[in-house]
């Protein structure tokens, strides 16, 4: 499919299947022709002779003049439409053969399957909304918490579009006082701009696209979960800790040390707040191929996490504890540790208190204290897994670890990659033309940068895009009626 060729009428189901209604969608210039020859309404006129923006209830019928189902039909004409062209929406009942029907009897008529995400992108290329907004109703779609509906409805809106046209506006008017100081180089005595103006508004521009990129990670956190490394030896009860806190058997769980080879992941939302937990591999010394495999893979998934579980068997806490503090607390520096003592129903905590006193600054553990030396900050919590005994506690010291902020529909957070790529060539742009500005660079070289931080800028909106291939890429992860 040519994401550009929009001249044909498309349809799509639009709604997911096993409800008990179903709904079709069809946009293009002979979308209300095309419903009109496979509906024909209980009174009244025909969909070409009503107005837009009403229902009509009537019949959808094969060629044979059968009735396939009762239906009520949306109308709509561009460019007042979703896609800014002439679109019907088809409500009928949700039965899967009846939706295949009425496509089969739609596509027998003129229309065409529509590609994922292609009413979007018709919506896109008809100047409905621009691409960041393009990308957002994809995101509201899969929004998961609260915090994530909130930044998707905020970008779909044109909040992050509305910061973008203001730094493009400042930019602009930096672009054209350069332009024409280059324009009239020749006539010295004439003087268009003092340079610590335009050294200041360089400034100010510089800092709000640093702010926009210093929020990816948050926004990235909020949307694809805060990832968390659950780490320690064979059979401490990682798998056990993982199945308790998403309250299902999610991983095996086995007294057979080394039964968990690969890494497993799985979200959850708490409070609001989505976590990736990333079960890992036990670390030991192994002779097994497979096994080493498995640890190796364990130690990049914590280099990677953002807050790291580490399981101690409380039994043998003193042995667990001494073979890996030095292979963990390195790795774990700049990240939220917390130590979880499993199995706390069966140990002594005297003998716990004992052998923790070999990590820097712990006093006490039961039920939860904090440590901080040398930059390292951790917790420790006991719990016991299988019987799901200090598990709410432990998701509240996930919360506090998250330290995420409160994200409001007014807040603009970046959390799209391709986003966060283009504010980040856009940021490197400004800063050389502050630091071209600061050391008295001529004006074209300056200009050359300050086109290449508006060039990055309008990549977002979709301004400065050409490439089909790119425009795919953007649209194919779209669901099929969107």
């Amino acid at each position: 499919m040519n994401i550009l060729y929009t001249d044909d009428t498309i349809c799509a189901i639009a709604t997911a299947q096993g409800g008990a209604i179903g709904t079709i969608r069809v946009s293009g210039k002979e979308a209300i022709t095309i419903t009109d020859k496979i509906f024909t309404p209980v009174s009244g006129a025909p969909l070409s002779d009503r107005e837009p923006y009403t229902l009509t209830f009537g019949h959808i019928t094969n060629e044979g003049g059968e009735i396939v189902d009762e239906v009520l039909v949306s109308l709509f004409r561009g460019p007042h439409s979703y896609t800014g062209e002439d679109s019907t929406e088809i409500s009928c009942h949700g039965s899967s053969y009846i939706l295949q029907q009425v496509m089969q009897l739609l596509i027998k008529n003129g229309c065409r399957a529509a590609g994922p995400g292609e009413f979007t992108q018709r919506a896109f290329l008809n100047g409905k909304m621009d691409l960041s907004q393009a990308e957002a109703v994809a995101d509201l779609i899969a929004s998961t918490s609260a915090a994530t509906h909130r930044m998707a409805m905020n970008q779909m809106r044109g909040g992050f579009s509305r910061e973008l046209s203001a730094l493009r506006e400042k930019l602009l008017h930096l672009t054209s006082l350069m332009e024409l100081e280059l324009d009239f180089s020749d006539h010295e005595e004439l003087e268009f701009a003092d340079r610590s103006e335009l050294s200041e508004i360089a400034s100010q521009v510089e800092t709000v696209i640093k702010g926009l990129v210093n929020s990816f990670s948050v926004g990235n956190a909020i949307k694809n979960g805060i990832p968390v490394a659950i780490i320690g030896e064979t059979n401490a009860g990682k798998s056990t800790l993982l199945n308790a806190l998403l309250n299902e058997e999610r991983a095996i769980v086995s007294d057979i040390h080394g039964t968990t080879r690969d890494v497993i992941e799985d979200t959850m939302n708490i409070d609001g707040v989505l976590f990736r937990f990333i079960d890992t591999a036990g670390i030991r010394e192994t002779t097994d191929t497979i096994e080493s495999l498995g640890i190796e893979r364990s130690f990049q998934k914590l280099d990677q996490a953002s807050i790291v579980l580490w399981v101690i068997d409380s039994t043998e806490a003193k042995v667990q504890i001494d073979a890996l503090k030095d292979k963990v607390i390195p790795r774990c520096e700049g990240k939220k540790l917390i130590l979880v003592m499993n199995k706390c129903d069966i140990a002594n905590d005297a003998t716990q208190s004992e052998c923790l006193k070999d990590l820097p600054g712990v006093t006490i553990i039961n039920p939860v204290s904090t440590s901080e030396d040398s930059g390292m900050n951790y917790e420790i919590i006991s719990i016991a897994a299988k019987q799901r005994k200090g598990i709410a506690e432990l998701q509240k010291l996930l919360i506090k670890a998250a330290a995420l902020p409160e994200v409001t529909q007014n807040d603009v957070v970046v959390s799209n990659v391709r986003h966060y790529e283009a504010l980040s060539h856009a940021l490197e742009a400004i800063h050389r033309v502050h630091d071209g500005m600061s050391m008295g660079l001529s004006g074209d070289l300056v200009s050359q940068d300050l086109r290449e931080c508006l060039f990055h800028l309008a990549e977002i909106v979709g301004g400065e895009i050409t490439n089909d291939e790119v425009l795919g890429n953007i649209f194919r992860n779209f669901c099929i009626g969107k």
